[in-house]
C-alpha cells in the first residue's frame, strides 16, 4: 500500500491497548503499531459487513412472511 493512498486518523486509546500493540510489534507480528491497527481495523469491517449483511436479509425474508401473511388474510379472512 502507497502511503499517498492512506489518510491519517487520531484515535485515542488506553495505555493497556498500546503496551499490547507494541508487544505485537516488539514480537514481529506486525511491522508497527499502524499496521496492527489496520488490520484490526480491516478485520472488523469484513466482520460486521458480513453481521449486517445477514441482518439485512433477515429483514428481507421477514417483510416476505408479513406481506405473504397479509395476502392470506386479505383472501382467505374477509368477509
Amino acid at each position: 500500500m502507497n502511503e499517498q493512498d492512506l489518510e491519517k486518523v487520531t484515535i485515542r486509546l488506553p495505555p493497556r491497548y498500546l503496551q499490547a500493540l507494541d508487544f505485537l510489534v516488539k514480537v514481529d507480528d506486525f511491522p508497527s503499531r499502524s499496521e496492527a491497527i489496520r488490520s484490526a481495523v480491516r478485520d472488523l469491517i469484513y466482520q460486521r459487513v458480513e453481521t449486517v449483511m445477514d441482518k439485512l436479509k433477515k429483514l428481507s425474508e421477514a417483510d416476505r412472511t408479513l406481506a405473504e401473511l397479509e395476502e392470506f388474510e386479505r383472501k382467505f379472512l374477509n368477509k
